[in-house]
């Protein structure tokens, strides 16, 4: 019986227009209502998700900038920050990388300070709260994540720049643009089960859906884990099980409509 249903975001549940299929609503009131526990995981902002699923943000697990945030309500679940002069020195070679533009995570906000307006375009569709400081190493917050934005390819271009600190930090690739750092012990998927330890639901209770390498964690916690019809080929590889439909399809629901025999 599947009591967990973690579920990512863009390239998932979202569309290419980076909208939620109306049906989610519905089966999500179905199965909340019979215990089934939602959670939202995504390299996504926690003031964001809160915006997307606010009219059930007492319903769902929040758990945002790829597991180094998670939030059920009111109530904290983790805070996984990275140290302060670690994300210093991520940003200070992030700036020697060309082309490539930086952002800063914290916990009340995200920041850059870059005039790029098409990097600042993109962001905003990510970052709810964003501001613009002189310098991102004089912040003054939890910081969470050091996210680098690289216009071309974040896996071909900016991931080789870190590949060598893997050993130490997370190092993910969120995206065709989006490179995420992060405390070596911060992930969707470690992220998750701690949820899975504190709520007494097991992998074989829980079903997952992912796309993308930022998820590659997460897809190892779960016995339903779907890759989506869309999904990087890596993703299909680790994953037992892909769905009929792509994100553009509504491929979530469609599947969970299937496994719940919902009409």
């Amino acid at each position: 019986m599947i009591k967990l249903i973690a579920i990512d975001l863009d390239g998932t549940l979202l569309d290419d227009k980076k909208q939620i299929h109306p049906e989610f609503w519905k089966v999500n009131k179905k199965l909340t209502e019979s215990g089934v526990l939602f959670v939202a995981a995504s390299g996504r902002q926690y003031h964001t998700l809160y915006k997307q699923f606010e009219r059930i943000i007492d319903k769902i697990v929040i758990l945002a900038e790829n597991g180094t945030f998670v939030k059920f309500g009111n109530e904290e679940l983790l805070v996984n920050s990275l140290p302060l002069d670690k994300a210093r020195y991520f940003i200070k070679k992030g700036r020697s990388i060309p082309n490539t533009e930086i952002i800063l995570c914290g916990k009340s906000s995200a920041y850059i300070e870059s005039n790029n307006e098409i990097f600042r375009d993109d962001a905003a569709q990510y970052y709810a709260r964003l501001k613009k400081v002189d310098d991102l190493c004089k912040v003054d917050d939890s910081l969470l994540k050091v996210t680098l934005w690289e216009p071309d390819s974040a896996e071909q271009n900016a991931y080789p720049h870190f590949k060598s600190y893997l050993n130490d930090y997370k190092i993910a690739v969120a995206g065709d643009v989006w490179l995420d750092i992060t405390h070596q012990t911060a992930s969707k998927g470690t992220a998750i089960e701690k949820i899975q330890k504190k709520y007494d639901i097991s992998p074989e209770e829980t079903l997952i859906f992912g796309d993308y390498l930022n998820d590659l964690d997460m897809m190892g916690v779960g016995y339903y884990s779907y890759a989506m019809k869309n999904a990087h080929p890596k993703i299909k590889e680790i994953s037992r099980f892909t769905t009929r439909y792509d994100n553009n399809n509504n491929g979530v629901v469609k599947t969970i409509k299937e496994l719940f025999n919902l009409v």
